[in-house]
C-alpha cells in the first residue's frame, strides 16, 4: 500500500483505497520533462495576476482613469483568482485535467490578449477579472503534477511544482517593470499571452491523458461544489492545514504588503525597483519547496511543520530591524519566505493524499483559505503601519506565527505520533498502519 496520510495533523497513514489510481498498483513515474514544463507553465500563470501591481500608476495614466479606480486593477484580478478556486479548480476531479488546463491555458491566452488592447478602463477591468478566473490553472497543474508522481515520490513532485509557482510570483513584479520600461504596460500583457498560448501548445503534445489514474467519477457540476465543503466537514486534517495556510499567508503578505513602506521612507528612501529587487531575494523560498518535499516523502511531515512554523516566528526579529539595516531585512526575508513554503508544500501534499480523486476540491478549498489570509495580511499591514509604525508590524507577523505554531502543538498533543511512524522509511511501508 502506497502513500502518506496524516491524522488531523498528527501521523501518517494511507489514503482511500480504489481512487485515482493508488489503490492497486502504483502508477508509473511520470513523463520525462513534464513536472518541469508543469513547474514553468505554474510559475508563468500565476505571474499573470501579479504583474499590474508595478504598473497601476502608468495604466491609471494611459486609459484615463480615476486614481481611486486604479486599485480596481488589482482587487478583481485577486476576486477572479478567488472565484476560479471556488468554481474551476475541483473541475479537475471530473474532467481529463489535461484538457482541462490547456483550454484553461488558451483562455487565458485570449484574456491577456483583450487586457494587451484594452482602450478604455471598462474593458481592461473585465479582462482583468478574466486573467485572474484563469489563473487558477496553476493549482489545476499541482494537482495534476501530484497525481503523475509514484506515492513515494509525491512530496517531492509537489515540492518541484510549487517552486516554479514561488518563482513566478517573485519574478511577476520585475518582469513587468523591466518590459514596461522597454516597450510599454501592454507588452507585458502580450508577451505572456504569447508565453501561454505556447505552453498550451506544448502541454497539449507532451502531457498523457491519463496517467495510471482511474476514470474520473461521474458528478453533476452542482455535486461537486456541495462535495468540497462535504471535504471539510469530514476530514480534520483538512481543517487545520485550511488554517495553517491562512495563518502562514497572512503572515507571508503583513511582510510584502507592508515592508514597502519603510524602505521608501528615510533612511533608506529606496526606488521603486530597489524595492522590488528585495523580492527577489525571496527566491531562496524555492529552494524550502523541494526539500520540504523531500522530507515529506520520509514521514517527517510534521517536524518539517514545526521547524518551518517556528522559523516563520522567529523570522520577525531580524524584520524588525529593517529601519536600520537592510542586511537584517534580507535575513528576515530569506527565513521568512523558507518557513512558509516549507509549511506550504508539506500542507499541499498531505492534503492531497488524503483523498487523490479529490484533489482539486481539497487543493482548491485549501487555497480559498491562502487568498482570506493573503487579503487579512495585506490590510492588517497597511492599516497597522499607517497608525502605529513598523515595529506594530512586526508584532502583528510575529503573533501570526507564534499563533501558528501553537495550532500545530495543539495538534500534536491532541494526536501524538507513534515513535514508530517517525522512523525514516519509504512511505508504502508508514502507510500500512492506520490511525
Amino acid at each position: 500500500m502506497a502513500g502518506n496520510r496524516e491524522v488531523g495533523g498528527g501521523g501518517t497513514v494511507a489514503p482511500r483505497h480504489g481512487t485515482g489510481g493508488e489503490g492497486g498498483c502504483a502508477p508509473a513515474p511520470p513523463p520525462r520533462g513534464a513536472i518541469p514544463l508543469l513547474a514553468v507553465a505554474g510559475g508563468a500563470s500565476v505571474a499573470n495576476v501579479y504583474f499590474a501591481q508595478p504598473l497601476l500608476v502608468t495604466i491609471g495614466r494611459d486609459l484615463g482613469m480615476d486614481p481611486a479606480l486604479v486599485g480596481a486593477v488589482v482587487t478583481l484580478t485577486h476576486a477572479g483568482y478567488g472565484l476560479g478556486l471556488l468554481l474551476l479548480v475541483p473541475l479537475g476531479d471530473t474532467r481529463d485535467r489535461r484538457g482541462l488546463i490547456v483550454t484553461q491555458l488558451a483562455l487565458l491566452a485570449v484574456a491577456l490578449t483583450a487586457v494587451s488592447v484594452a482602450p478604455t478602463a471598462a474593458p481592461l477591468l473585465v479582462g482583468m477579472a478574466a486573467v485572474g478566473l484563469l489563473a487558477v490553472v496553476t493549482q489545476t497543474l499541482v494537482v495534476h503534477a501530484a497525481s503523475l508522481a509514484p506515492p513515494a515520490r509525491r512530496g517531492r513532485v509537489v515540492g518541484q511544482v510549487t517552486g516554479g509557482v514561488v518563482i513566478g510570483i517573485l519574478l511577476a513584479r520585475a518582469v513587468s517593470g523591466l518590459l514596461a520600461d522597454l516597450a510599454g504596460w501592454r507588452s507585458v500583457y502580450l508577451a505572456s499571452a504569447g508565453l501561454t498560448a505556447l505552453l498550451a501548445l506544448v502541454l497539449s503534445r507532451s502531457l498523457p491523458r491519463h496517467h495510471g489514474e482511474a476514470a474520473p467519477p461521474a458528478l453533476s457540476y452542482g455535486r461537486l461544489l456541495r462535495s468540497t465543503v462535504g471535504l471539510f466537514a469530514r476530514e480534520r486534517l483538512l481543517r487545520v492545514r485550511a488554517l495553517l495556510g491562512l495563518l502562514i499567508f497572512a503572515a507571508f503578505s503583513t511582510l510584502w504588503s507592508g515592508v514597502a513602506l519603510p524602505l521608501g521612507e528615510p533612511p533608506h528612501s529606496l526606488s521603486h525597483t530597489a524595492i522590488g529587487a528585495f523580492g527577489l531575494i525571496g527566491a531562496v523560498g524555492a529552494l524550502a519547496a523541494g526539500a520540504a518535499g523531500r522530507l515529506n516523502d520520509r514521514g517527517l511531515s510534521q517536524r518539517t511543520t514545526g521547524a518551518g512554523l517556528a522559523l516563520l516566528a522567529v523570522s520577525w526579529l531580524p524584520l524588525a530591524f529593517t529601519g536600520s539595516s537592510l542586511w537584517a531585512l534580507v535575513v528576515g526575508v530569506i527565513v521568512l519566505d523558507f518557513a512558509v513554503q516549507a509549511v506550504h508544500v508539506t500542507n499541499q501534499t498531505l492534503i492531497h493524499a488524503l483523498r487523490p480523486e479529490a484533489g482539486g476540491r481539497l487543493i482548491g478549498g485549501y487555497m480559498i483559505f491562502y487568498a482570506i489570509g493573503s487579503a487579512t495580511g495585506a490590510v492588517a499591514a497597511t492599516s497597522l503601519y499607517a497608525t502605529a509604525g513598523w515595529g506594530a508590524v512586526c508584532v502583528l507577523g510575529a503573533g501570526i506565527g507564534v499563533l501558528a505554531f501553537l495550532v500545530w502543538v495543539h495538534e500534536m498533543r491532541a494526536r501524538p505520533i507513534p515513535r514508530d511512524r517517525y522512523v525514516k522509511s519509504s512511505p508504502e511501508r508508514a502507510g500500512r498502519s492506520r490511525a
